[in-house]
């Protein structure tokens, strides 16, 4: 599994684990959604469950489930600020199209 994060990704990781000392960690994947088929979510671990990939990256454990891994390996998260707005950014090789909108994605061969 090779999942990246820059360095600002890291530090709002670091921010919302030091909030919550109690999670296990940082949960990373996607979900079923929108016009494309695919939205990427990252959200706290409550736990680490049996089908779970753990990836420790720059002091920071990544939490992915089993069927969102071939979706994401290779991904690059970033966190950007642009004005008002701040958000996780996804560098995903995997990708082969995107809703206009930009909350969905593809990838080939996933059925979708």
């Amino acid at each position: 599994m090779n999942i990246q994060l820059t360095s600002a990704a890291r530090a709002r990781m670091q921010h919302f684990l030091a909030a919550n000392p109690a999670a296990a960690g940082v949960r990373f994947g996607v979900r079923k959604t929108g016009c494309s088929g695919y939205a990427y979510t990252v959200e706290l671990a409550e736990r680490i469950d049996a089908d779970d990939r753990v990836l420790e990256r720059d002091g920071i454990r990544l939490v992915v489930d089993a069927q969102s891994l071939p979706l994401v390996d290779g991904t690059e998260i970033d966190f950007a600020r642009q004005g008002l707005n701040a958000a996780f950014v996804f560098r995903n090789p995997n990708v082969t199209g995107a809703c206009g909108c930009g909350e969905s994605f593809t990838v080939e061969g996933s059925g979708e």
